[in-house]
């Protein structure tokens, strides 16, 4: 089957999908977008996380034919030609990115916390992160990540106001 959608911004389709196949493959095999990671396939590391329609999903878990004139976006999705996002920036300038695995869904996940929550609490960042799991660290650069992203968010918007 054809399944055509928009991914990060963009018209594209994928030919010869087959009826089990999941988003994350078509995304990372057929669209050539290898960001989101293939760990667990049970939905359980987080490290495929992706926006559907706005909503962050594991992208293992959805069928590719499910997202058939959907909007899909991915953690190459948050960056735009001015450079990485925000979020994106404060892990790097953290040290929260190490080996990279679980580094997609993390994003993808802190993205729409920040989104939905601007200054979000320690306990707020534990919930909205909760299902991505990381073999490499304690979590510790991860949080000081959110929270460094979330005061750059808070002081650009009092910036533009």
């Amino acid at each position: 089957m054809r399944v055509t959608f928009n991914a990060n911004g963009r018209e594209v389709e994928a030919d010869d999908v087959w009826e089990g196949e999941s988003l994350l493959f078509m995304l990372r095999e057929r669209l050539g977008l290898p960001g989101s990671k293939n760990a667990c396939e049970q939905g359980e590391c987080g490290s495929c996380t992706v926006y559907l329609d706005g909503a962050p999903v594991c992208s293992c878990l959805v069928a590719a034919g499910q997202v058939q004139d959907r909007e899909v976006r991915t953690v190459e999705g948050l960056a735009d030609e001015n450079g990485l996002d925000p979020v994106q920036q404060a892990f790097v300038d953290a040290g929260a990115v190490q080996c990279g695995f679980c580094t997609p869904g993390l994003l993808v996940q802190t993205h729409d916390l920040l989104e939905r929550e601007p200054q979000p609490s320690d306990s707020d960042i534990r919930e909205a992160l909760s299902g991505n799991l990381c073999r490499c660290t304690g979590y510790e650069k991860i949080m000081d990540a959110v929270r460094l992203a979330s005061a750059r968010k808070c002081h650009q918007s009092e910036v533009s106001q």
